[in-house]
């Protein structure tokens, strides 16, 4: 049988002979040795007779490149960026590190280096100009200036209240005394209603040297019928009888409790704060605690916060709560001062007071003080009442 002949990939893959990639036409090229009668190239050295390729210097007739600079004439090539001249860096080298650790290695005695300082040694000692950065601003030390004296230092007081400052007696008092030419300013009479002194002139009456008086501070716990003032004309008692003999120095109640009334109450002879207390203006933090003949109904109890309206005006309290849960004992927290103001809004919703107590007043409370009991303000009540921390 005949064997058929490749096709396809197989005959692609089948080697073809070597002589098919030859061009046959062309002479074929032979690897055979050369005959003997070829020339053979010589590496050996050349001859004598041969030029030689010289090395030699130039001869001195030739010209020299110069190397010499650019005149001033000629333009220089810049490499600053355009528009602007680039700033020079410069480095410290190790000799100007070493001066500059010399120069702050002994700083004066509490004085503090900064880096200015550091840049402009630096700079001295490479011979350039100081460049230091932008400092922040510092904050400057505040000194207040020396306060002038107050206007009542300097107009000085009324006589009648320098009188009576001293316990002698009331302003009223003191009044019918210069009229009657009983006082005497730095050796001179006065009759003069409204006369001004200073603290340091000397005032007498009928001859006797007045000063001026140290201001005291007194809380007590008012008892149940007692009145407040100085003086009663039913001869009543009042709260001066319970001090009498133990204080020298003549004080007056700080605004006025019922009759009936009990609880803190703040004497004291000086006038300035007796007024800051009183005035309607400073509407000083007042706390009560009200004993009623009934319960007091929730919807009297929303009144009293809402406002109550008087034959005065209008009132309401600050706060109010019930006691204990007895809804016959009620707090109240009012910053009023009209008269008998607590008593008139119970009264005005039908309600009858049995007991009034005041709890709180200017920041003072009546603790560890039974009725009728009194003491000195203590210099931590006292601050606090002068400063008016409180509410």
């Amino acid at each position: 049988m005949a064997r058929q002949a490749n096709t396809g990939r197989a005959a692609s893959r089948t080697r073809k002979p070597s002589s098919a990639k030859r061009n046959p036409k062309g002479p074929k090229r032979s690897f055979g040795a050369k005959s003997s009668g070829a020339s053979k190239r010589s590496f050996g050295a050349k001859s004598s007779g041969a030029s030689k390729r010289s090395f030699s210097a130039k001869s001195s007739d030739a010209p020299k490149r110069s190397f010499k600079p650019r005149s001033s004439d000629a333009p220089k090539r810049s490499f600053s960026p355009k528009g602007k001249e680039a700033p020079k860096r410069y480095s410290t080298s190790g000799r100007t590190s070493a001066a500059i650790k010399r120069t702050f290695s002994n700083p004066e005695a509490g004085k503090k280096r900064t880096r200015g300082d550091f840049e402009q040694v630096r700079s001295q000692l490479e011979g350039r100009e100081a460049v230091l950065p932008p400092r922040k601003a510092q904050t400057q030390v505040y000194t207040p200036k020396p306060r002038k004296p107050k206007a009542k230092l300097e107009e000085g007081i009324r006589l009648n209240r320098f009188i009576a400052n001293s316990g002698i007696c009331s302003r009223r008092e003191a009044d019918e005394y210069i009229q009657q030419g009983m006082i005497t300013v730095n050796g001179q009479t006065v009759t003069e209603l409204g006369t001004k002194v200073f603290q340091t002139d000397e005032v007498r009456l009928d001859g006797k040297l007045l000063q001026g008086e140290e201001k005291v501070y007194i809380i007590m716990n008012k008892p149940k019928n007692c009145v407040t003032t100085t003086d009663d004309p039913h001869a009543r008692k009042t709260v001066m009888d319970l001090i009498a003999g133990k204080c020298p120095q003549r004080v007056y109640p700080v605004g006025r409790l019922d009759r009936d009334t009990t609880g803190v109450l703040l004497l004291t002879n000086d006038g300035d704060m007796t007024e800051k207390l009183t005035h309607p203006s400073y509407n000083k933090k007042k706390i009560y605690h009200v004993f009623l003949d009934k319960n007091l109904s929730q919807a009297d109890f929303d009144k009293i916060l809402k406002g109550v309206y008087l034959d005065d005006g209008m009132i309401n309290a600050d706060a109010l709560s019930y006691i204990d849960g007895d809804q016959t004992q009620v707090g109240i927290e009012i910053h009023s001062g009209r008269n008998r103001i607590v008593r008139r809004i119970f009264e005005a919703l039908g309600y009858n007071v049995e007991k009034l107590d005041r709890v709180y007043f200017a920041g003072l409370t009546k603790k560890n003080l039974r009725r009728g009991q009194w003491r000195f303000l203590t210099e931590k009540e006292l601050a606090i009442l002068k400063m008016g921390s409180y509410e």
